[in-house]
């Protein structure tokens, strides 16, 4: 994944979480994993560890399959703090969507993941984090 790729990626993923962009078939396809989704879900968003390298992701928010394609950075990048600020302003203007695998989720655990995941991007990076 290159920066400009991460870019386009991060804000595919907030597209699908306030419902600006919807998955491509009613059922979204996870690989299948031997646990319930809730134990993933609080591993992820509870366990104080990193989120591990090299996991793929859903089609829709990949920039090599179907995800938003990088065109001009500053412009993406804009596009991204807009729906960030959209992500985590108030009132809300969008009602929460499912996630792949975790399921429904609560504004809480919304933000949580919104900044782990975040996070786990921008250290691939630099070494920058969401805290920096």
């Amino acid at each position: 994944m290159t920066a400009p790729q991460m870019i386009c990626h991060l804000a595919d993923s907030f597209r699908v979480t306030i419902g600006e962009k919807t998955w491509t078939t009613a059922r979204i396809s996870v690989a299948p994993i031997p646990v319930p989704g809730w134990f993933v879900k609080w591993i992820a968003l509870e366990v104080p560890l990193a989120w591990p390298r090299g996991v793929k992701t859903r089609p829709e928010v990949d920039q090599e399959r179907g995800g938003t394609p990088p065109k001009d950075f500053e412009a993406d990048l804009g596009d991204l703090r807009r729906l960030l600020d959209r992500f985590t302003g108030e009132p809300r203007d969008f009602e929460w969507q499912p996630h792949p695998i975790f399921g429904r989720m609560g504004e809480g655990d919304w933000m949580r993941w919104g900044y782990l995941h975040m996070d786990h991007h921008l250290r691939q990076f630099g070494g920058v984090s969401a805290e920096d």
